[in-house]
């Protein structure tokens, strides 16, 4: 199962913010046991690094993003993804930007605390909290 982590679920883990870091732990748990595979977009690898930087110093970031690019699949942000999020019109850019990496590298579904965000998504999109739930509901729904 691939699955897209949005940006904000990364950040829950890497930064372990709380009451967050429990649910976004065990999802990244799941992809080191090669369970699942967690893909980001390459924007958030910027957004990270940005972040994190802020509060904690280069030097973390730089060994956080390290550590991503080892774990994580990154799908390319290109021209052709640029525009298929301006041409969703969803109210948030880097949501849309997200969702439509999430369709041109496909994945099964997306992780996020903003599931709002993602109203017209004909992916899955689930809260962290649920992930596991749905996975479940997606083995019981397999006939193989």
């Amino acid at each position: 199962m691939r699955v897209l982590i949005d940006t904000n679920v990364v950040l829950d883990f890497l930064q372990e913010r709380e009451p967050f870091v429990e649910n976004a732990a065990r999802i990244f748990q799941q992809i080191d046991a090669g369970e699942i595979e967690g893909v980001i977009t390459a924007t958030t690898i910027t957004n990270i690094y940005y972040i994190i930087r802020k509060f904690a110093g280069d030097g973390v970031a730089r060994d956080a993003i390290a550590q991503i690019l080892i774990d994580l699949t990154i799908a390319p942000v290109n021209r052709d993804v640029l525009e298929g999020a301006i041409a969703l019109q969803f109210a948030d850019f880097e949501d849309a930007v997200q969702y439509v990496c999430g369709i041109s590298h496909p994945v099964d579904v997306i992780v996020t605390r903003d599931v709002t965000g993602f109203s017209a998504a004909t992916i899955p999109v689930v809260l962290p909290e649920n992930f596991d739930d749905f996975k479940l509901r997606l083995r019981l729904d397999d006939p193989r």
